[in-house]
């Protein structure tokens, strides 16, 4: 498919951006990615999604499609080239459901906690958040992969862009932190995931660098890391 059938509004520094570029990617599309400015969004992005206006968008064949894992299952159900994003099996699929959904209504609120807290309270208590909520995604890993390499199996699925999208922001949480949330002795089967995860070819070139997404995130935001989520 020519890239100029399809083409995603977002922004480099984006996590939820990054996810319909990777499953793209999975699925061996083309596609022509414009750069947002969030300070001064085009008119595109307001034409595309009046209601939110927000990214990413997918725009194929001329028509909008908005919300990041709405464009991932669109993805998956539109293009059949390249391996399926969810489970056919339909418990499994609402399993990843479930967990996608935590991820982004609960483990994320813990992972923008952790980065600009008021008092040292709020600090610890995101802190607990974030560590036990991985220590739970430790277990559904564990449990979800079958003994794979991926949440999806084989390859990367569903899930795994759903968490793995986080993970430049986690490595910046770390970083201001001076703490190992991703650790090979807590958490090995996590720990083993993300390295597999951002050097995957589907990844790595989208996996923005820990000090420049640190240096952004320092100079853009006072607010902590939800200012992403727009």
């Amino acid at each position: 498919m020519a890239a100029s059938d399809v083409k995603i509004l977002g922004a480099w520094t984006s996590p939820v951006a990054m996810r319909p570029r990777i499953a793209l990617n999975v699925k061996n599309v083309d596609y022509e990615f414009q750069e947002e400015n969030l300070d001064s969004k085009s008119e595109l992005l307001f034409k595309s999604n009046p209601v939110y206006k927000k990214i990413p968008i997918m725009i194929h064949n001329d028509k909008p499609i908005c919300e990041s894992l709405i464009i991932v299952q669109y993805i998956d159900e539109v293009f059949t080239s390249g391996p399926s994003l969810l489970p056919s099996d339909l418990y499994e699929r609402a399993t990843a459901r479930f967990w996608a959904t935590y991820i982004d209504d609960k483990w994320f609120s813990a992972l923008f906690g952790t980065a600009n807290p008021k008092t040292d309270q709020e600090k610890a208590t995101a802190i607990e958040g974030l560590t036990s909520g991985l220590a739970l995604l430790e277990e559904a890993f564990e449990k979800i992969s079958k003994g794979k390499g991926f949440f999806g199996g084989e390859t990367i699925g569903y899930l795994d862009i759903t968490l793995g999208s986080f993970l430049g922001f986690l490595r910046v949480a770390e970083t201001l932190s001076g703490m190992n949330y991703i650790d090979e002795t807590k958490t090995p089967n996590l720990h083993g995931w993300a390295k597999r995860f951002c050097s995957d070819p589907s990844v790595k070139d989208l996996m923005p660098e820990t000090k420049k997404l640190l240096e952004f995130a320092k100079m853009h935001f006072s607010g902590g890391l939800g200012a992403q989520r727009k």
